[in-house]
């Protein structure tokens, strides 16, 4: 779950997800079951994030800015 979570918010936290507020995540083999459905979940209950699920299996993740201080997103692995 470790790696799953540096991968997911090295995505999220990169300067170019940043700028565009969105993000594309794809599941690799050694991504395990429980451990992506246990990440999608907390993705999914993250306030301020939207997940779509793609018809290719991956994970497009949205976010706007803070209206007050356009501040970006910022995701935390465990």
């Amino acid at each position: 779950m470790d790696r799953l979570g540096l991968r997911i918010s090295s995505m999220i936290n990169h300067p170019v997800a940043q700028l565009q507020r969105w993000v594309t995540i794809r599941r690799l083999d050694t991504d395990g079951d429980r451990e992506w459905e246990e990440a999608m979940g907390l993705l999914s209950e993250t306030d301020g994030i939207k997940v779509a699920l793609n018809d290719d299996e991956s994970v497009t993740l949205k976010w706007e800015a803070n209206a007050e201080e356009e501040r970006s997103v910022e995701v935390f692995a465990r």
